[in-house]
């Protein structure tokens, strides 16, 4: 059975965008609808009442509007039989050119050390979204935010050493590593759980967040069913 994970896009039918655009709130939320679905721009999977299979009749969605539509963070629900099809946020690579020019090189050799560890780094946020969209998501503030599939605790712990020894000027790494699909940890909080510096660690699913104290409750956890 398919399970949806957290970050993951979806591309909808005509019926699909003709469902969206009847939720919205009001004017500018009608504006912002009408502008995703004629360009064909896709929505991102957020948290599920009922878990994360894809056989759910009904998936919660969402976008983050541009500073056109005041970065409105706008909430919807998708019939599934509407979605066309499962996308991803952009790579490394490919947001290489919305990045400051002084720290594009410094970018470049992280993606290639990633690549080495055995990671694809893929940016969701505002440098996502300003990819998809080419609208106004940027800001002087934005923050890198990626996230990355780790298989194995050596693996993350690597994937996080390399995150937290990057500089470059203009540029701030944040995001998030995914365990089995969808249990995500902030990289950060991954660094200091694992050198003892905080006894507990948040993981985030589709299905809601809980703190967990030990490397076995990560890895086999069972999918969370109420969210904090």
């Amino acid at each position: 059975m398919l399970r949806l994970h957290r970050h993951q896009l979806a591309r909808l039918t005509p019926g699909g965008w003709a469902a969206v655009r009847a939720q919205a709130r009001d004017a500018l939320e009608q504006a912002c609808l009408a502008h995703w679905a004629d360009a064909g721009l896709p929505l991102v999977i957020t948290q599920q009442r009922c878990g994360s299979e894809t056989n759910a009749p009904v998936i919660a969605m969402g976008l983050s509007a541009p500073l056109r539509w005041e970065r409105r963070r706008i909430g919807l629900q998708v019939p599934r039989a509407e979605v066309l099809y499962f996308d991803e946020f952009p790579t490394g690579a490919q947001i290489t050119p919305l990045l400051p020019a002084r720290a594009r090189a410094a970018w470049e050799r992280l993606c290639a050390a990633l690549r080495t560890a055995g990671a694809t780094p893929r940016a969701y946020g505002s440098y996502g979204w300003q990819f998809l969209s080419g609208a106004g998501h940027l800001h002087s503030r934005s923050d890198l935010d990626l996230w990355l599939p780790a298989a194995e605790p050596q693996q993350a712990d690597e994937i996080a050493a390399l995150l937290n020894d990057f500089a470059a000027e203009g540029l701030r790494l944040d995001g998030e590593l995914l365990f089995k699909g969808d249990s995500a940890v902030s990289w950060r909080e991954w660094a200091a759980w694992r050198s003892g510096r905080s006894s507990a660690i948040l993981v985030k699913t589709l299905g809601g967040s809980r703190l967990l104290r030990t490397l076995d409750e990560l890895l086999g956890q069972a999918p969370v069913e109420a969210a904090l």
